[in-house]
């Protein structure tokens, strides 16, 4: 019995997806006692890669555009199907491109649709010129994943509602939450200043670190206070951001990191007075829903946070008690929110040793992955 976790993404890599990943394939290997994780392996990866029983198959392409390089990937995951259907027991898949090959009409392994986010939600928002009809052909496809997949996971009640409302059952849709890993104090970084709020992740649009921006620029009568932001992503995708700093006159007092390693970017978070994630309205954090690890993981780091008052957030955090629920895209009430628990750093301290214990006690990364665990056994008793 083997199992195959299929990824169109760069693994490993900075990004809270990777962590996802790591955390989900982990625990399907020690299900099914080894097996095969297909994914991207980016500019620098190798393609392939082995340790003890577990095998990563990476996909390489370069001066490829997304179309080529998500068929590519189909191909490429319907080959390592071809070559260890035999062993397979579960296959699971995070998204289409890894779904459609996975989803044959006779197959003797069961399969797990782990819906974090859908393509035809997501894509738009990197690119905002694809056509409707485009769209709609995504959306057939992600149906037909959702129909034929024998279960489905999801890290948020808001998207497991969003996949009823499309016509997925209530009986195939299994939510488990992200977690987190409450890690070590460590010492602050040296080259950080005395006081920082700080925001990590990526940048993309709805994440609304141009929200938080205009934010911080009403705290200009705070010389000592910075913001970190520390980019999971390209360079390349900071530069408009940059550019709304030096617009906002803010640009000194805002430091930027790009591609931190964790245990680097925990013991920034760790020492920061405030975590913030201002994420946007919009069909993909009010319909579609997600699950945001900078909350999760600013919790576990036991810093509070300042997050965006949508039903994705406060399933995570409660008000006054984790941190500060403000409305989304309200950049003068961010402000004041930010302002208030920097002039109190005893609350937020208090609210940030409450985070940690909220994580303690119903997000570890343990928790979840034994809630997976207990997933694939009622669907293995179904062969």
């Amino acid at each position: 019995m083997s199992g195959l976790y299929a990824a169109f993404d760069v693994f490993p890599s900075t990004k809270g997806s990777a962590t996802h990943i790591s955390h989900f394939a982990s625990t399907l290997f020690e299900y099914t006692n080894g097996g095969i994780l297909c994914a991207l392996a980016g500019n620098y990866l190798p393609k392939e890669q082995s340790e003890d029983n577990i095998s990563i198959k990476r996909l390489s392409l370069k001066n490829v555009n997304y179309l080529e390089r998500a068929e590519a990937f189909s191909r490429f995951v319907s080959k390592q199907i071809e070559l260890n259907e035999d062993e397979l027991s579960i296959c699971h898949f995070r998204d289409i491109w890894g779904g459609m090959p996975i989803l044959k009409p006779e197959r003797n392994y069961k399969t797990v649709f782990e819906v974090n986010g859908l393509t035809s939600v997501e894509l738009p928002y990197r690119y905002p010129y694809l056509t409707k009809s485009f769209i709609q052909k995504l959306r057939k496809r992600e149906l037909f994943c959702l129909q034929q997949a024998d279960t489905i996971v999801t890290p948020s009640q808001t998207t497991a509602d969003f996949l009823q409302s499309l016509g997925t059952s209530s009986h195939k849709i299994e939510v488990i939450r992200n977690g987190a890993l409450i890690p070590e104090k460590q010492a602050k970084p040296d080259n950080l200043p005395e006081k920082y709020i700080i925001y990590f992740g990526a940048l993309q649009t709805w994440q609304g670190v141009d929200v938080l921006l205009k934010a911080f620029a009403g705290l200009k009568d705070f010389d000592d206070l910075h913001l970190v932001i520390c980019n999971a992503g390209s360079k390349r995708v900071a530069k408009p951001y940059k550019k709304l700093a030096s617009k906002l006159e803010v640009d000194e007092k805002v430091i930027w990191f790009d591609q931190l390693e964790q245990k680097t970017l925990w013991a920034m978070v760790q020492h920061a007075l405030v975590s913030v994630a201002p994420l946007k309205e919009g069909n993909r954090n009010i319909e579609q829903g997600c699950c945001p690890l900078k909350i999760l993981e600013s919790m576990a780091c036991g810093t509070a946070v300042i997050a965006s008052e949508l039903p994705v957030c406060t399933e995570l955090i409660e008000d006054n008690t984790h941190g500060k629920l403000v409305p989304p895209e309200r950049p003068a009430m961010f402000s004041r929110a930010i302002r208030f628990l920097v002039e109190y750093p005893d609350l937020a301290e208090k609210m940030g040793k409450q985070g940690q214990q909220q994580i303690e006690e119903f997000f570890t990364w343990q928790q979840k992955k034994e809630a997976l665990k207990s997933l694939y056994s009622r669907l293995n008793s179904l062969i």
